[in-house]
């Protein structure tokens, strides 16, 4: 053979004169108007946040070929992509060596790994993002809200707070970076009108998550509701960019639309009977793994094969076909309503109960740490100022707290016993920490009560102990302060537990913040 020749395999072949550049180029240039709003509502970090993800998804791919002998590839924009799809999925809080780690992720592990772009069996910036909600809770769950850091806009809508829909479709209520609905819309919409994203998919997905929201959200057809759901969560965000991944979605539009139905579906699951905001990237990468046996089962017929083509050929009319959904949309659709409303009725059935045990173990906190009273009362005071929080986060000096519930207790004779004030902390070690602080008339505290506290055995469990609650009791000051090593010999110190310094300081903020409303809004209603 002489040299220069080509070797080139069998028909029919296909071209296209968009080259992956080029479609890779229109998908980041269609992010950016995302990007724009992100950095300016949520200041420079963020931008340095994106850039330090787009920059080492480039320079990893970029070594990787370098090592492994391989042609350069970060020409072709893939890599530009999963940076800025990665960058805008993250807090804009974060430490940069977030997005530096779920990058080199992202392009080394998920990407270059298994062949590169177009071999890979999972979106690369997904599954970064995943691994870096696994390996780095605590951090990547860290939002910032009206300029304090707070809970996303989607906990506080599974928490039962009210939420601003039309700060959320701006992107002006928190979260992650890429939270403008309206920006995410107007960048996918573009793709879906040249053709570079699939309507079946992203429509799908959306289709799927709305229905599964209305039947067994609880709250009827209630558009806000729904709306309020759309627009937080990252679900249009992974509809039209995360979902529509060429290589992880199927090739068929049935098996486009199957897919999309099943992530939307998954998705409504996790996010109401899961326990994390933060869930839809599971349903993406959960059915990305599923795309295999949807294109094993549903294969597309060859269009010379096809009746119409027959038709054609032997100079026959045809008809127009008419609109019908396939058989395996309807099974699987069917399988996922009953799996939903199974769950939606045990969900039902026990929710009362719950909320019975939950008003219980309230009263019980309360009785514990003001044995005194035998009735618990609300100010109106009390209730014009938790309706004004609106579930927001409490003050500015106790990280994420959240004033839950206060009350005073009253004695046999109708006299004011002490005060209570229920009070949760979201910077524990592993999870939320709630407690209840009991206040006497004149400011000493009384003796503090957990009601949630689900920290690790050994370590942060051990602030439930008598020996670090009996530090607060007696305590008659407006703040105290956490030492360490034995240190808390004064009237405002408190020891923490070695070993579970983060589920100690997030007690005595709890504690102070408990405070702080005593003195500000109760003692001062009355």
């Amino acid at each position: 053979m002489s040299q220069g020749m080509l070797n080139i395999s069998s028909g029919p072949h296909v071209r296209d004169r968009w080259t992956t550049q080029f479609i890779m180029s229109v998908v980041a240039l269609s992010l950016v108007p995302t990007a724009i709003v992100g950095v300016v509502v949520n200041g420079m970090h963020a931008l340095f946040v994106i850039l330090a993800s787009v920059i080492t998804c480039v320079v990893s791919e970029w070594m990787f070929n370098k090592i492994a002998h391989k042609k350069n590839t970060i020409s072709d924009c893939s890599a530009v992509v999963t940076g800025l799809m990665l960058g805008l999925t993250l807090s804009p809080t974060v430490p940069l060596y977030i997005p530096i780690i779920g990058a080199i992720f992202a392009i080394v592990v998920v990407k270059c790994c298994f062949g590169g772009i177009g071999r890979n069996f999972l979106n690369p910036a997904l599954a970064a993002r995943c691994f870096l909600l696994i390996s780095f809770g605590r951090v990547m769950t860290s939002y910032a809200a009206d300029a304090a850091t707070g809970a996303t806009p989607v906990a506080n809508l599974l928490a039962g707070r009210a939420v601003n829909v039309t700060r959320m479709f701006f992107g002006l209520d928190g979260g992650v970076i890429g939270s403008s609905i309206i920006a995410i819309a107007i960048g996918g919409l573009l793709l879906w009108a040249m053709d570079i994203i699939h309507g079946e998919i992203w429509f799908s997905v959306l289709a799927g998550f709305s229905a599964f929201i209305l039947l067994f959200g609880g709250q009827g057809f209630n558009l806000q509701f729904l709306l309020a759901h759309l627009c937080g969560g990252g679900v249009v965000l992974g509809a039209f960019y995360m979902a529509t991944d060429y290589t992880t979605s199927p090739v068929s539009r049935k098996g486009q639309m199957i897919y999309g139905l099943l992530i939307g579906v998954l998705g409504g699951v996790f996010r109401l009977f899961g326990s994390s905001a933060d869930s839809f990237s599971y349903s993406i990468i959960i059915i990305n793994l599923l795309t295999p046996l949807i294109d094993m089962y549903i294969i597309p017929k060859p269009f010379a094969y096809r009746k119409e083509a027959i038709a054609i050929r032997n100079g026959e009319t045809v008809k127009k076909r008419s609109f019908s959904i396939p058989r395996p949309v309807t099974a699987l659709t069917v399988i996922a309503l009953l799996a939903g409303l199974s769950l939606s009725g045990v969900y039902t059935m026990t929710k009362d109960t719950i909320e019975e045990q939950k008003g219980a173990a309230n009263t019980a906190s309360y009785q514990m740490v003001c044995p005194d009273a035998e009735s618990f009362t609300v100010p109106d005071a009390v209730k014009s100022s938790l309706e004004e929080l609106a579930g927001q986060v409490y003050g500015s000096d106790f990280g994420r707290v959240y004033i839950n519930e206060a009350v005073v207790g009253k004695d046999g004779s109708g006299n004011t016993a002490g005060y209570v004030v229920s009070v949760t902390s979201a910077e524990g070690n592993d999870g939320n920490i709630t407690l209840s602080v009991g206040i006497d008339p004149d400011g000493s505290i009384i003796g503090i009560a957990f009601t949630e506290l689900n920290e690790t055995p050994g370590m942060g469990m051990r602030c439930g102990d008598p020996e670090f609650t009996d530090q607060f009791v007696g305590k008659n000051v407006k703040k105290l302060k956490l030492v360490k090593g034995g240190g808390g010999n004064t009237d405002d110190s408190i020891d923490g537990i070695s070993g579970a310094t983060i589920t100690s300081d997030a007690t005595v903020d709890a504690v102070n913040a408990g405070l702080d409303f005593f003195w500000n809004v109760m003692k001062k209603g009355e």
